[in-house]
């Protein structure tokens, strides 16, 4: 297995940001095809252990980093909150953040930083590659929200007790409309000027199917091209084996072809 590294960097706004830093075995740690990988949730958090997509992609010669941006749980209340009402800007910056250290350290190559995550994630993956438009060369969006007005328009009867706390901590789709509309990836495709796969679920209840789809169409009435993956027999995630090996053998395929793997070194 790779190793997991704890890291931590500073934020723009001086914020102390925590993450894990996974490198490919048998390389050295310079100038490496990286996969900028945020969590779910966003009320979660990434911890050290091990984790089977950061193996599966160190395992191919990537460089992952998983980080804990402003709004991650397990360091705090005040910590937490600051993540209120920051989809899409200092959450996302911190994200930015990560990739501007990774650079610095001389690990990562400018040239070769792809972003992927789920849920949360995935939302982050779309606002990377149109909120910062130049600092990915691929991205992939595994059921992220893309519209945050039909996001928390479809938010599932399970959770309507957590509706205040949406509007709390995400915003409320009335009165901070500019906020939401300013945020929402779909509104921003024209910006996306990188190779996007997108793989979604049917039948999810928590990030509806219309989220991904916006997108598609998006980009098709653009010209831009987009890989889309739906498996009609699941939800929020790919829960049956089949359908979860074809998605990492397409996601394996499309970082292959636009984010090109670490050498290893030959043995002495």
């Amino acid at each position: 297995m790779a190793a997991v590294k704890p890291v931590e960097y500073k934020s723009r706004d001086g914020l102390t940001i925590h993450g894990y830093l996974t490198l490919p075995k048998g390389v050295k740690a310079k100038n490496l095809p990286v996969v900028i990988n945020p969590h779910g949730g966003p009320w979660a958090r990434d911890q050290w252990g091990f984790n089977g997509e950061t193996q599966f992609l160190a395992n191919r010669g990537y460089a992952v980093l998983q980080m804990n941006f402003r709004g991650s749980t397990g360091y705090g209340k005040e910590f937490w909150l600051k993540g209120a009402k920051q989809w899409g800007k200092t959450m996302q910056d911190d994200i930015s953040d990560g990739v501007k250290y990774l650079i610095d350290e001389g690990i990562a190559d400018p040239k070769r930083v792809a972003i992927y995550g789920a849920s949360y994630g995935g939302y982050a993956t779309l606002a990377g590659i149109t909120f910062t438009p130049d600092l990915y060369c691929c991205a992939v969006d595994y059921v992220g929200v893309s519209n945050m007005f039909t996001f928390m328009k479809t938010i599932p009867p399970y959770w309507e007790p957590y509706k205040a706390m949406f509007a709390e901590l995400v915003g409320d789709p009335v009165k901070d409309s500019a906020l939401l509309a300013e945020a929402s990836p779909v509104f921003h495709v024209d910006k996306i000027k990188v190779p996007l796969f997108i793989a979604q679920g049917a039948n999810d209840p928590r990030v509806n199917k219309a989220e991904s789809d916006q997108v598609v169409e998006a980009l098709k009435k653009k010209g831009i091209a987009v890989e889309y993956m739906v498996k009609n027999d699941e939800g929020h995630g790919f829960a049956n084996e089949n359908n979860q090996i074809d998605f990492y053998k397409a996601m394996d395929a499309f970082f292959a072809k636009h984010l090109a793997p670490a050498k290893e070194e030959p043995k002495k």
